[in-house]
């Protein structure tokens, strides 16, 4: 795991795309604040820019900084969830601007998987985290799913969890207004 690591952050400082295993499915990922690296992943995915891709973080603390006014529910959302969440928040900063939503908004979830935790503690950037899969077509449940297509797009595909066959599912998504209303995106 940790020569992935490694390999992962010099890819990602250079503004090079992963494909690494996340607390839900594999994910194409890149720094969250690299506009050239986040268009990459949206070419990868032949995907409009105008549908946001998730980021991770490894820590809550961080939401302060990507996020200006984080609804204090969201504090308990993210303690109490007892399976991967993410959740949508208004008045998003400090990324780069075709990461955002037309809203100005931004879905970030807080990983607990132990390889992207490590990885984004070392990174100290939100990362891009995306399904592993070309738009349209169904998220790869495990890595044996994940199409050469994408495979042969990015710049570093992580070893760690490869041999993972557990069928694995994409987050709960939500979408937390300014004043703590919450909208169930997928459940």
């Amino acid at each position: 795991m940790e020569e992935d690591i490694r390999k992962a952050f010099e890819v990602l400082i250079a503004g090079g795309l992963i494909l690494y295993p996340t607390d839900t499915i594999w994910g194409i990922g890149c720094d969250a604040t690299n506009a050239e690296a986040v268009r990459r992943v949206y070419e990868l995915k032949r995907r409009v820019d105008s549908k946001a891709l998730i980021t991770l973080l490894d820590n809550p603390v961080k939401l302060d900084f990507y996020i200006d006014g984080v609804p204090e529910v969201a504090w308990d959302l993210i303690e109490l969830a007892d399976k991967p969440l993410t959740i949508i928040y208004d008045s998003a900063r400090n990324v780069a601007p075709n990461l955002l939503a037309d809203d100005g908004s931004l879905a970030i979830r807080v990983t607990k998987e132990r390889f992207s935790q490590e990885l984004c503690k070392r990174f100290r950037k939100a990362l891009v985290s995306t399904s592993a899969n070309i738009s349209g077509e169904p998220a790869p449940s495990n890595f044996d799913e994940i199409s050469e297509d994408i495979k042969s797009g990015v710049d570093y595909i992580v070893k760690y969890r490869q041999d993972d066959r557990s069928k694995l599912k994409a987050s709960s998504i939500i979408k937390l207004g300014k004043s703590g209303e919450i909208r169930i995106i997928r459940e």
